[in-house]
């Protein structure tokens, strides 16, 4: 027989309040789904101690003391890993003060990093991690008068407003296609131009680096923060993430990458099926909204549902991504509309779990549940891909996330009033 939910709530309740005095967690009965080498489990347990995954299986013993939280009928699955997302940049959208994921000035390029601007407080982190969302991406964009180098990205954690930034940096973001070309004077031909001369004097300062430190310096397009930054990028350490819809502007990508040795990330990519084969044969990872399928603009006419499938199945690395981090719990959502266009289920899961963490090279620690990893794990009431399933507990690193936010918060505060069919405001809101 099922577990009521109001019954895992309770027992939810007293885990988070003696979390204070225990650090053992064991979660029992359901459906695991490791996303390692274990596969699916029934019946499983997932074994938490200080942060990490001790045991996973069907037969692991259970220390005394251990706290337990019963997922009989529920299934488990790793944290859902945003590949992109603004959190703690970016709070109301029409609020400009409360907006930092952006610089308008052509002076900060890839320097520019989101890490010093990031509010671990910010609401929107409550209201998606209590529906699963235990890590993230926080990216930068571009806006006008800035410039098609958007900037570093970096991860973090959501469980906490300490020790919250895991990787700094993570990625840098670039630019591409109409937006990148309007940034760099309105052709893509510019575009390109302006990303190649910054590749090529970033290489030009790491190999002079000397004569510019004894005031021999040349005339670089970017600040020497800028060229330093770039670095990591040009030896291959860490991902160059491209925004880009159009088939023809993926292929120049892709011949970038290969003349500058870049480990290249395609994000958005309308049309990246088209060129899926390129993609697969350059191990080059697609980071997609699987709901995109309107051709709102001209470079992104060939949009299909079947582009995650199509990716899929041609042997691309594909993750998943809302597009708007005040939504990104939903995008388990859109995992589940990709699976009802040809996706496989397993890999739909793995497209908001696994895949991003692969992409951030983070997969050792997190992604999938296995012994020696951070234990992000979510129970959930029913299949994780389907619209009326939420996450009955959450774990971030190890820590049982409490299952509070702004808006259950509100929905505690006015539905006594609803119920009762009272017309009254709460006395605090009652007008005169």
């Amino acid at each position: 027989m099922k577990t009521p939910i109001l019954y895992i709530g309770l027992c939810l309740s007293v885990v988070v309040g003696m979390s204070a005095r225990a650090d053992t967690y064991a979660i029992t009965g359901g459906t695991v789904y490791t996303l390692g080498t274990a596969g699916k489990i029934e019946h499983g347990t997932v074994l938490i101690r200080d942060g990490k995954i001790v045991a996973v299986g069907a037969d692991v013993a259970i220390p005394a003391g251990a706290q337990r939280v019963d997922a009989t009928g529920k299934i488990v699955t790793p944290g859902v890993f945003a590949p992109e997302s603004q959190f703690g940049v970016d709070e109301v959208g029409a609020v400009s003060q409360t907006v930092d994921e952006a610089s308008g000035n052509p002076r900060f390029t890839a320097a520019f990093d989101v890490a010093d601007a990031i509010n671990p407080r910010s609401a929107v982190i409550t209201i998606n991690r209590i529906e699963g969302v235990t890590r993230a991406a926080v990216t930068p964009a571009s806006k006008q008068g800035g410039s098609i180098l958007s900037g570093r990205g970096v991860v973090i954690g959501l469980g906490s407003t300490e020790g919250y930034l895991l990787k700094d940096p993570a990625a840098l973001f670039v630019t591409l296609g109409e937006e990148g070309a309007k940034l760099a004077g309105g052709s893509r031909a510019s575009m390109l131009l302006e990303l190649r001369e910054a590749l090529e004097d970033a290489k030009d300062y790491a190999a002079n680096r000397a004569g510019y430190d004894k005031g021999a310096r040349r005339a670089y397009a970017l600040s020497r923060q800028d060229l330093e930054a770039l670095q990591p990028f040009l030896h291959g350490e860490l991902p160059v993430v491209v925004s880009v819809d159009r088939a023809s502007d993926i292929e120049a990508a892709l011949r970038l990458a290969r003349e500058f040795k870049l480990k290249l990330v395609v994000s958005s990519g309308a049309e990246a099926w088209m060129v899926a084969d390129q993609l697969a044969k350059a191990k080059v990872p697609v980071i997609l909204d699987p709901l995109q399928d309107l051709p709102s603009s001209f470079e992104a006419l060939g949009s299909t549902l079947e582009n995650a499938a199509r990716l899929q199945k041609a042997g691309v690395l594909i993750a998943f991504s809302m597009g708007d981090s005040h939504q990104a719990r939903n995008v388990k959502q859109s995992a589940g509309n990709a699976v009802s266009y040809g996706l496989p289920w397993l890999e739909g899961l793995k497209a908001i779990t696994l895949n991003p963490a692969k992409i951030y090279a983070m997969d050792k620690t997190t992604g999938s549940l296995e012994a020696g990893k951070d234990a992000d794990v979510v129970v959930w009431s029913g299949d994780p891909l389907e619209v009326t399933t939420f996450a009955d507990a959450v774990f971030i690193r190890g820590e049982p996330v409490p299952m509070v936010s702004r808006q259950t918060e509100l929905r505690d505060r006015y539905l006594p009033y609803i119920k009762a069919g009272a017309p009254a405001l709460p006395p605090a809101y009652s007008h005169p």
